[in-house]
């Protein structure tokens, strides 16, 4: 269950989440935690463990001792301001931090790129976090 998200950041509300543990690994990895800790807003599309164990083997490990291309992925999921479900749109592009834009979709369910959002709208202090299936790559 989540705890109470007004009083916790983003980072904060991971952690206490519990399906996040490698996500805020790489956070921390990628030197990230005072950003998400900041005052945002910020919203982030937070692929579970489930979705980094998804990836090739290696992947995450290789990510993790990788600090600038770790960052440039994290970054890819987070989009400045503050956007609820419902400010979504089908095929609406957002720009991210990371520079990249992501496909919206909204037929049959809310996807980002070829991610799910599997649960939505979950707000923190400095923003809000819409929880993805599937860890999504910026273009090479």
């Amino acid at each position: 269950a989540f705890a109470d998200g007004h009083s916790m950041d983003i980072v904060d509300t991971a952690v206490a989440n519990g399906s996040f543990t490698t996500l805020v690994a790489a956070v921390e990895a990628a030197g990230l935690v005072d950003t998400l800790k900041g005052e945002g807003p910020f919203t982030v599309f937070a692929p579970t463990d489930e979705a980094f164990a998804a990836l090739p083997e290696g992947t995450v490990e290789a990510l993790l001792a990788d600090p600038e291309a770790l960052a440039g992925i994290l970054t890819y999921h987070v989009v400045a301001g503050k956007v609820m479900s419902t400010d979504l749109s089908d095929g609406m592009m957002a720009a991210t931090v990371n520079g990249a834009e992501i496909t919206i979709g909204t037929e049959g369910g809310v996807t980002v790129n070829d991610a799910n959002v599997v649960a939505a709208d979950v707000e923190a202090s400095n923003g809000v976090i819409h929880v993805l299936d599937a860890v999504i790559l910026p273009p090479q």
